[in-house]
């Protein structure tokens, strides 16, 4: 069950399994893709229905996560982190933290940079959500 990041096409609609269907939001939400059941590695998530590997999911690689992260709150809030309003940089900031984003080594430098303001000023807003 590869899809189109891997390269091939996945089959038409009526041929993907059930389990396939219902956690392809949440791989695609989180960049992941999906692996056939015979091409299955060892970081691979296989997906087993009734006792049978159906298939895999493949996590995307850690390089590049801060930036799949700053795409996806980008696209939540409707527009570039730099000309987001004071409360909705705030925001961002919170739905990056929820996420996970702070754990990566040079987030806040990183976010800063991405927002146009200083680290000390996500420094703020950080201590102000976990206060």
């Amino acid at each position: 069950m590869t899809d189109d990041r891997a390269g091939q096409r996945p089959p038409a609609n009526r041929n993907i399994h059930p389990l396939i269907r219902a956690v392809k939001p949440v791989v695609d939400a989180v960049g992941a893709s999906f692996v056939n059941a015979d091409d299955i590695e060892a970081s691979d998530v296989p997906l087993i229905w009734e006792g049978q590997v159906i298939a895999a999911v493949r996590m995307p690689p850690l390089h590049g996560a801060l930036e799949r992260l700053i795409d996806g709150v980008e696209a939540e809030l409707g527009g570039r982190l730099p000309m987001l309003s004071r409360e909705d940089k705030q925001r961002a900031v919170r739905l990056l933290d929820q996420r996970g984003a702070f754990i990566l080594r040079r987030a806040v430098e990183d976010v800063a940079d991405a927002m146009g303001v200083s680290r000390i000023t996500v420094y703020n807003y950080l201590n102000a959500i976990h206060r």
